[in-house]
């Protein structure tokens, strides 16, 4: 991910270790912000957990995760139109190898907190079951501007999860989408199979996963 886009998965990690206080504070069960807030407090007591072998805490870590987040349903924004066009049997190849890719992307993400200062700004629902959470980070580097992190859930099986994140306006799975139809369009489905799976790999190796 270019520009502030890759920022912003830097600050999606950054999140995990600042807002304890306030996700331990909250009492609203089922609020779309609360989720949000509750998820990062429990990966931030897992990461805080002493004596935890590192293979064993980024497990814990991407159990909280995978249940807060529609890994599924982001797969196959990130083909937009060029879901369709997939054999079921290329769905099914996709869809875990995407969630794995997103998922160590995340982890590997987590270190490269900082101390940066996150506070959640306020949330807004919609009447056909979908919500945005609003959050800013403060860079640890006060020249630099604010960052902007938007978490959009739905409701999937009655439970609010996160179907994609904006970072400074920019959708994650747009970003994404941008870069998947075009391997697709100049090269073929099976040719982002193997660049994701070399991405994913490399990014699986530089967590020591």
């Amino acid at each position: 991910m270019p520009g502030r886009v890759a920022a912003g998965a830097l600050a999606l990690a950054m999140m995990i270790a600042n807002l304890a206080a306030v996700a331990h504070g909250a009492t609203t069960v089922g609020d779309p912000m609360t989720i949000v807030q509750t998820t990062v407090g429990q990966v931030l007591d897992t990461l805080q957990t002493r004596g935890m072998p590192q293979a064993e805490r980024q497990r814990r870590v991407i159990e909280i995760v995978a249940n807060r987040f529609d890994f599924t349903g982001m797969a196959r924004s990130s083909l937009g139109y060029n879901w369709k066009t997939l054999a079921p049997a290329q769905q099914q190849q996709f869809v875990p190898l995407f969630t794995a890719f997103m998922e160590d992307a995340y982890l590997s993400k987590i270190n490269d907190y900082s101390g940066q200062q996150v506070k959640f700004t306020g949330q807004s629902t919609t009447g056909d079951g979908t919500a945005e959470v609003k959050s800013v980070v403060q860079p640890s580097d006060q020249s630099q501007p604010p960052i902007h992190i938007n978490y959009l859930l739905r409701q999937v099986d009655g439970q609010w999860k996160v179907y994609d994140v904006a970072i400074d306006e920019i959708s994650i799975t747009a970003n994404y989408r941008n870069q998947f139809n075009r391997v697709i369009a100049s090269r073929g489905f099976d040719a982002l199979m193997s660049a994701m799976r070399e991405k994913q790999q490399a990014l699986h190796d530089s967590i020591g996963a």
